[in-house]
């Protein structure tokens, strides 16, 4: 895991809550633990001097970055490679990479769910003309 950084409580910048930071990303408390257990966050979250998980905009944002890669379908591993490399100097055309093969895997599956949704349209049409025709 990544450093941790304990914070002032006076700091200037507005710092969620575990809890808040899971409702402002749409993620569970579970997940976003999960995200950090997993390696897939830049840092560890800062720590209010009562050990609680302060969560500022710079990490909203990286979740969000983390969020969009999931609910496009990369696999937890791809990320966490994602995430490895963005660190290193010069790996941006791994990065690349990673993310060119991932598009092209949700181009499959924007291909595949538009055959489905045209087999749907036609089924409708068919539907249509039988209860038009009665």
């Amino acid at each position: 895991m990544r450093g941790m950084t304990v914070i002032d409580e006076d700091t200037t910048e507005r710092r969620l809550t575990i809890g808040e930071a899971a409702e402002a990303t749409g993620l569970s408390i579970d997940t976003l633990r999960y995200y950090e257990k997993a390696g897939l966050v830049l840092r560890a979250p800062d720590r209010s001097s009562s050990g609680q998980r302060r969560y500022g905009e710079a990490d909203l944002r990286w979740i969000g970055t983390l969020v969009m890669l999931r609910r496009t379908g990369m696999p937890i591993r791809d990320m966490r490679r994602f995430v490895d490399l963005y660190g290193v100097d010069g790996s941006e055309p791994e990065r690349l990479r990673i993310l060119q093969e991932h598009r092209e895997h949700v181009l499959q599956q924007l291909a595949e769910v538009q055959t489905h949704l045209t087999a749907i349209d036609r089924k409708i049409e068919y539907y249509e003309d039988t209860v038009m025709t009665k």
